[in-house]
């Protein structure tokens, strides 16, 4: 899937010269960048080497490629992968309709360009030549990986979590991921004219290989500290109030301290204060926490433990809010 962002004021590589530069640049596209991500994406950028960005699900990983897309004023080409990816779909396939639409068409000619062969082996000869046509560019389907390498004036590449593919598609994306090319059988090697930014995206389902590790730079993307997540979610949400926004936060924080069978992400932190800005909100209070408590927690076991200690931890949290 390929999206084309609008540019972006500061984009081109100018975005990316400085740590600095890549934490403003993405501030301005609403992505709050600590400064390990930019100096990653700095040394990435430099080295020109992938990031392998790891850590739970909701913290921010996919969302690091889209905002670099746009501050770049690059293509976004993203593959999710899943169990039983292959070649076909990550890299091409033959537009076989246009293959057989083409051959009812040539028919004809076929057989005016076969019968004066001499041969059987010339006949063999002449018909291997037109077979070739069948098999060039014009009959060629790029998907996300020849896209990214193919991409005239570069691209973002998001390979979206790794983890859920298997060992031989790892195996095979060995090759693009250090030297930014591919063998086709019948083209041979296509290389990339401007090496594409890319990004992998691991929720650690399974281990992956170290031939895939050692070829990428590692990020591990932890849930946020308490102030950190406050100038995300002013980020992603302006019109949350400042002491909202700090009481919101601090609740999060208090539940990822729980045994949760799931604790609450950055993304479902961000939804919760929408869903707070929808309803007015200005502070928390113990019904509305309640009513909307399914907003962060994903499982009913977690929602029934959680419930009873609600009115406990906003009065916990009220001197440290009033403090802040």
């Amino acid at each position: 899937m390929t999206h084309s962002p609008p540019a972006a004021a500061d984009s081109g590589p100018a975005a990316l010269a400085s740590v600095d530069g890549i934490i403003e640049g993405l501030a301005s596209q609403g992505y709050i960048a600590s400064r390990r991500i930019a100096t990653a994406l700095f040394m990435a950028s430099h080295l020109q080497k992938p990031i392998l960005v790891e850590g739970s699900a909701g913290v921010g990983k996919t969302e690091l490629a889209i905002a670099t897309s746009t501050l770049l004023g690059l293509p976004l080409i993203r593959m999710q992968c899943y169990e039983g990816l292959d070649e076909s779909r990550a890299l091409y396939e033959w537009k076989y309709g246009k293959q057989l639409l083409y051959t009812q068409i040539l028919k004809d000619r076929m057989g005016e360009a076969l019968g004066d062969a001499p041969s059987m082996d010339a006949a063999m000869d002449r018909l291997h030549d037109m077979g070739d046509l069948f098999f060039s560019e014009p009959f060629l389907e790029p998907r996300p990986l020849l896209q990214a390498l193919k991409a005239p004036g570069g691209a973002v590449l998001l390979i979206d979590e790794i983890d859920k593919s298997d060992e031989a598609f790892e195996a095979f994306l060995l090759e693009i991921l250090s030297a930014y090319q591919v063998s086709i059988p019948e083209l041979g090697v296509v290389k990339a004219i401007v090496p594409p930014i890319v990004f992998l995206t691991s929720n650690n389902v399974r281990d992956l290989g170290d031939a895939l590790k050692r070829r990428c730079l590692h990020l591990h993307i932890p849930l946020p500290e308490e102030a950190l997540e406050q100038r995300i979610v002013a980020s992603r949400v302006p019109g949350v109030e400042t002491r909202l926004n700090h009481q919101l936060v601090s609740f999060v924080q208090s539940l990822r301290k729980m045994d949760l069978r799931k604790s609450p992400s950055i993304s479902e932190t961000v939804d919760w204060a929408r869903v707070l800005l929808l309803l007015h909100a200005h502070a928390l209070e113990t019904e509305m926490v309640r009513d909307t408590l399914n907003v962060l927690l994903k499982f009913e076991q977690d929602i029934v433990a959680v419930e009873p200690q609600i009115g406990e931890m906003l009065r916990a949290q009220a001197p440290a809010v009033a403090a802040g």
